[in-house]
């Protein structure tokens, strides 16, 4: 990645929290170019970040080796008409983190150029996302290397063989931020109903989550070892749990998956 111009089309909070990442794990910011129609904010991470900013595609896509696409859905297909006449030979490797855009309409919007799909989720922000990858046939072993360089700068990413799997990675991961914010709001308005202020609650279970998914992380057993370790008979754990069960806890997790990957498969 020392030899390789990187071009961002659109600079919205992914592209920059990708390209904070890149900055921190040693990318030379002279490597870097950034796109986007808001020629205010583009001075704004010149400054911050001291990368190559230009409103004009002309100044960035033909010397790119790997253009990331963070631009809405609803504009891809104009942005692509735009920049394929551009694109120089060999193609570069065009990474895209716009939902619901299949590599097909990619390739039909640009050309047969190498393409890696990708659906990362919001703690990108703080440099621990979760990515779901999936390239096309065109993607060299390189390429791959460079496209899991990028993601792993914001957390980590996984590898799909079937372009399919990505409705299921939407509604895993790329929604699953928000199943876990709504549980730290439930808590933490349960928890001021027990009796706490509302600065005790928050802070006891934010860092009861982190801790949690540290532990969980770090840790050479499953999930459901550690939730047995925590819960002694008759304890208020397993008071607790045993409330959660008799709700259909886990049935719920599995309705509230599938149908965000429907509607993921629906908005395909």
């Amino acid at each position: 990645m020392t030899d390789i111009t990187i071009g961002f089309i659109g600079a919205g909070n992914m592209a920059t929290s990708i390209l904070g990442g890149l900055l921190a794990k040693g990318i030379d910011a002279s490597q870097i170019w950034l796109n986007d129609i808001d020629e205010q904010r583009l001075n704004t991470l010149a400054q911050e970040y001291n990368v190559n900013t230009s409103p004009n595609y002309k100044e960035i896509v033909p010397h790119c080796d790997v253009l990331v696409l963070a631009v809405k859905p609803q504009v891809m297909e104009q942005v692509c008409a735009t920049i394929a006449p551009l694109l120089p030979q060999p193609a570069p490797m065009v990474l895209s983190i716009a939902a619901g855009i299949t590599v097909a309409s990619l390739q039909q919007w640009l050309g047969l150029v190498p393409v890696v799909r990708v659906m990362p989720n919001t703690p990108a922000l703080v440099q621990t996302g979760a990515s779901g990858m999936f390239a096309s046939q065109q993607v060299s072993q390189a390429q791959r290397q460079q496209a899991e360089t990028l993601m792993n700068s914001v957390g980590q990413s996984v590898w799909l063989e079937q372009e399919a799997l990505m409705d299921a990675v939407t509604a895993v991961s790329g929604s699953g931020p928000a199943y876990f914010f709504l549980l730290m709001e439930s808590m933490i308005e349960s928890a001021i109903t027990l009796g706490l202020d509302e600065a005790t609650a928050k802070t006891l279970v934010l860092q009861t989550a982190l801790g949690a998914a540290k532990l969980a992380s770090q840790s050479d057993v499953g999930p459901d070892v550690l939730r047995e370790r925590v819960t002694s008979p008759g304890g208020t754990t397993q008071a607790a749990l045993h409330t959660f069960a008799e709700g259909g806890f886990s049935e719920l997790v599995h309705q509230a998956l599938n149908s965000a990957k429907q509607r993921s498969e629906e908005l395909g």
